[in-house]
């Protein structure tokens, strides 16, 4: 009695120093036992007419790997710019840009980036890799917030439409036109709902921080939020919202590199930020934190 009572604690303190249970049958008679990595077996009678009970610690089996494989809250910390092949004399003409009589037109230039202030933050809320090939080859998707930052050089301002600032004539859609005072900042924001799709491939798959990931892919997101903030010695802070003629959708084909624990992410969309008058096809580069 007091041999199996013995038994009984050593193999309690046992599972609760590993915390788990293994639940794989193994084939056993009844006299068998399996907890964990620990193999109870109670053998029949030997030479000495008395039954033997013996303890062996085997090695864990080795863990699989899941079909689907979660992660959330991965940051992106990147910059923003754009390619420019807006014809602004047809923008001009067609009242997307307003010049003052008598000062130089708006040109390519005016619209140019602080590309070291212009930004792109992206919160994915999580980000999910189901197996399609032995882990080598996965599908990736998720959910997130894509945040873009356009800092301009030049003295610009957005407005949702109303009177022609020069000449009091209405304008019924958005415009762009050159500011009579200076800004220390002066950025339009265009914040998204964002939704990616990539195929996978890595040459590593039983362990992230090691091996080459590849992924590329195309993601669609949703305009929640635009605003024009300047800041002046004039008027101080100001954050104007509206959307400012800024696209509802936004198409991007996306990538993403992964040498060992370093993340690189890329974007570009082949569309403008803009509905009308402007072509700017805005484009994304930086570091994901992560090494899922």
């Amino acid at each position: 009695m007091k041999r199996i009572i013995f038994i009984l604690i050593a193999t309690l303190l046992c599972a609760t120093l590993f915390a788990q249970t293994d639940t794989t049958k193994v084939p056993s008679t009844a006299d068998t036992i399996r907890i964990g990595g620990m193999v109870i077996i109670k053998r029949g009678n030997s030479d000495d007419g008395k039954k033997h009970t013996s303890i062996t610690l085997g090695n864990k089996k080795q863990k699989k790997h899941s079909n689907i494989s979660t992660a959330q809250w991965i940051v992106d910390l990147g910059f923003a710019n754009y390619i420019d092949k807006t014809d602004y004399s047809t923008a001009t003409s067609q009242s997307y840009i307003v010049n003052k009589p008598g000062s130089p037109a708006l040109v390519e230039n005016d619209f140019e980036l602080k590309t070291g202030k212009s930004s792109n933050v992206n919160i994915w809320i999580f980000m999910q890799r189901i197996n399609l090939i032995k882990q080598y080859v996965n599908l990736k998707y998720g959910l997130g917030i894509e945040m873009n930052n356009y800092r301009f050089k030049s003295a610009i301002s957005f407005k949702e439409g109303g009177s022609n600032p020069y000449t009091g004539q209405n304008i019924p859609h958005p415009f762009v036109f050159r500011d009579s005072i200076s800004f220390s900042k002066n950025k339009l924001a265009a914040d998204y709902v964002t939704i990616p799709f990539m195929l996978n491939f890595r040459t590593n798959p039983d362990y992230n921080k090691k091996g080459l990931s590849i992924s590329g892919g195309i993601s669609v997101g949703y305009l929640y939020s635009s605003r024009n903030k300047q800041i002046s010695d004039e008027r101080g802070k100001q954050k104007n919202r509206g959307d400012y003629d800024v696209q509802k959708w936004k198409f991007a084909y996306i990538g993403e590199l992964g040498l060992g624990p370093v993340r690189l992410y890329g974007s570009y969309s082949p569309k403008s930020i803009f509905e009308n008058g402007f072509k700017m096809r805005p484009y994304n580069i930086g570091i994901r934190l992560s090494n899922w």
